[in-house]
């Protein structure tokens, strides 16, 4: 059984359709070529990109030459309404003071020290389960919105500020396509945009409501009275070359990405690996027993037992990678696969294609968490698996991704038993890779629980 796949759409189209397609869905606006490609080229009459799969093109741009192939801003402008300059957007310089103060609070040691604030968004999930039929993706993006305002801010996601930046961050979300007209037209900064007016509110709405957050905790961090939390941990760093911290503006900026990136593509692996499991219940039952081992209560030591859930949420990244698609752009000419690239030319990596290469992995396509324990699986994972990109901009929540996603995986198939409906999913990708009418599944409470 192959799990969903978007179409692939026909070989040659016009470049109005084709951005008619891009923006209803990036995956499916790609030929089917791609998938064995090692390199395509695209033109556009304002530029040039260039998708790459060959493993060696795609080390080259993220891990050995990263500063010649900065984030290009095409894709970013859609998101700055919202991110402003936050980690995700920022280049150079900005970039490299940015990760310097965040970096110390997503370190190995700080993992153990948030994981019972995970633990603590697990239990509440569980609890506000019931059987039945339901949508996944909510249920995940309720969870984990939980998990990072307990980690950030130790709050709930039932406190009022909490509930209200995920509220409207649903809408921003839903008015929001993958690209504007500065995706195609290169511009000043000060260029019009023409963002929907819905888009531009409600990411002023979120900010508006992450400020009130970042200011009182800059009060209790004054009084001495700061729960000793993410959000703590990162306003108090100082930049170890300039001993400058963030200013309220700049921690807003971080904070919106934090939640977009650390909620956004965490609901997404998981409503997507719950499907698989529904999909693939050997595996599901697997999970089930392994998470005994829960029942010895809070203690990060657990993560260590619970490697066929790590295995199958990997695998689920592999799948459906919650960013699809990462876009750089030259600084100076390139030569690859002895064709010549300009300056200003966008560079694509596609996790999405590179998962699902035909030339590099065994079954490409197919669902198999054993895979992680085969000659072709380990070299595919250093070579041609990067659901967090890869080198210097690897993505700063990995580690805290693969404790958050296999934990509250564990605890869901523990008490419940999840399995499909009639409706499939039909992936889709806009921020991230979501299905295009929600994951449907039926839930049944395991027979510990009944």
């Amino acid at each position: 059984m192959i799990p969903p796949k978007p179409p692939a759409r026909p070989e040659k189209v016009s470049l109005l359709k084709y951005v008619r397609l891009f923006r209803q869905d990036i995956l499916s606006a790609q030929p089917a070529k791609l998938y064995r490609a090692w390199m395509a080229e695209f033109k556009t009459p304002f530029f040039r990109s260039y998708l790459i799969n060959q493993p060696s093109l795609v080390k080259t741009v993220l891990n050995e030459r990263p500063r010649a192939f900065p984030k290009s801003d095409r894709i970013g402008a859609g998101l700055r309404p919202l991110l402003g300059n936050s980690v995700f957007l920022t280049n150079g310089e900005t970039w490299e003071r940015q990760r310097r103060i965040i970096d110390p609070a997503f370190e190995g040691g700080r993992l153990r020290d948030t994981f019972p604030a995970m633990w603590d968004a697990g239990q509440a999930a569980v609890a506000r389960l019931d059987e039945g039929v339901h949508e996944v993706e909510e249920i995940t993006s309720f969870a984990a919105a939980d998990v990072i305002f307990r980690t950030l801010f130790s709050i709930p996601i039932e406190d009022e500020i909490a509930q209200a930046v995920f509220s409207e961050f649903r809408d921003y979300q839903r008015t929001q396509p993958i690209l504007n007209l500065a995706a195609f037209i290169k511009g000043p900064k000060w260029m019009p945009r023409l963002f929907r007016k819905r888009t531009r509110e409600t990411a002023q709405s979120i900010r508006a409501l992450i400020t009130q957050l970042t200011c009182a905790r800059m009060a209790q961090i004054k009084a001495g009275t700061a729960p000793d939390d993410l959000a703590t941990k990162i306003m108090t760093t100082a930049d170890p070359e300039t001993g400058d911290t963030f200013t309220t503006e700049e921690m807003v900026d971080q904070v919106a990405i934090f939640f977009l990136a650390g909620h956004e593509t965490s609901a997404s692996a998981l409503a997507w690996t719950l499907y698989l499991l529904a999909l693939f219940p050997e595996w599901q039952d697997k999970l089930a027993e392994e998470a005994k081992a829960l029942d010895g209560g809070c203690d990060f030591k657990v993560m260590s037992k619970l490697r066929a859930s790590r295995d199958v949420f990997r695998e689920a990244l592999r799948l459906y990678p919650p960013v699809p698609m990462m876009v750089r752009e030259t600084t100076c000419p390139e030569t690859f696969r002895d064709r010549d690239i300009k300056t200003g030319a966008q560079v694509v990596i596609s996790p999405w294609h590179l998962h699902r290469h035909e030339r590099l992995w065994d079954n490409p396509d197919g669902f198999d968490p054993a895979r992680w324990a085969t000659e072709n699986g380990k070299q595919c994972m250093r070579e041609a698996y990067i659901p967090f990109s890869s080198g210097p901009r690897v993505c700063t929540g990995a580690g805290f991704a693969m404790v958050e996603g296999p934990l509250l995986l564990s605890m869901l198939v523990r008490h419940f038993r999840f399995e499909t409906t009639d409706r499939s999913p039909v992936p889709v990708a806009h921020l991230t890779v979501r299905s295009k009418d929600g994951i449907w599944l039926k839930l049944t409470k395991r027979a510990h629980d009944a």
